[in-house]
């Protein structure tokens, strides 16, 4: 019997692209701040890690250590960040973006426990809540992408899937996510004699590309690889800063 085989990236693939991308977008905000280039690349970094998240929460065979090891390298991570955006030891008005990854686990985690108490009208109530709730505590919290990240882990949660509404789903809601929301700086471009402007959040939408391609295959998987997918996070800011801090000198 012949298998059609499809092209597509795994778990792996897209935790290593992610880090590349996020790694760009920093590069940016430390040591090379006139390659805009880089953080618009950055863009997509965001919404794959909201992502596999969500995967990861659906795939852990025991959440309360799932969400454990994320606090624990959202503490080793505060530091490193507040270094690298503040400047400082202690930057109190801008959290980690593992603390947004946290607060969008929680709030999934709420949800699941009422689609599966089956009562539909409770999971719809539920899910409004949460969703409001979230995203207060997401901008009110400071984390990074502020409340606005919340909402794109609650979109990949209410449209998990692979049937067409779940990417029309996707496509929209992170549409106004991040070009409503989230806004920012416009390029003004020229099609065909016209001009258009382009909002440079909007790139993250090029992140559903490599996300639509995954089809759940796990790939490469160890416990080093895991913990240094994790660490990547406080380790590379780290570096950066003590880079910058060299160049500076």
């Amino acid at each position: 019997m012949n298998e059609t085989r499809h092209f597509d990236l795994s778990a792996a693939a897209l935790h290593i692209i992610a880090m590349t991308f996020m790694l760009m977008d920093h590069l940016w905000a430390t040591l090379l701040p006139a390659q805009e280039w880089l953080t618009c690349v950055g863009r997509l970094a965001f919404p794959i890690f909201a992502f596999m998240t969500v995967e990861g929460y659906f795939h852990t065979h025991d959440l309360r250590k799932y969400l454990r090891r994320m606090l624990v390298f959202a503490l080793l991570s505060e530091i490193p960040f507040d270094l690298m955006y503040g400047g400082t030891w202690f930057y109190p008005v801008h959290q980690n973006v593992i603390w947004t990854l946290l607060l969008g686990l929680l709030g999934i985690h709420r949800m699941e426990k009422a689609r599966k108490n089956q009562k539909r009208a409770l999971y719809v109530l539920t899910v409004v809540l949460v969703v409001v709730l979230g995203a207060v505590l997401g901008t009110l919290g400071m984390v990074d992408y502020y409340g606005a990240g919340v909402l794109t882990m609650f979109v990949f949660y209410l449209f998990r899937g692979r049937k067409w509404w779940c990417f029309l789903g996707q496509l929209l809601a992170l549409y106004w996510v991040n070009v409503e929301l989230l806004s920012g700086l416009m390029y003004p471009v020229h099609i065909l004699g016209t001009e258009i402007e382009l909002c440079q959040q909007g790139l993250a939408l090029l992140a559903l590309i490599p996300i639509w391609i995954y089809r759940g295959r796990q790939g490469y998987h160890s416990r080093p690889f895991q913990y240094a997918c994790y660490a990547f996070y406080p380790v590379h800011m780290l570096g950066l800063v003590m880079a910058l801090n060299f160049v500076n000198r």
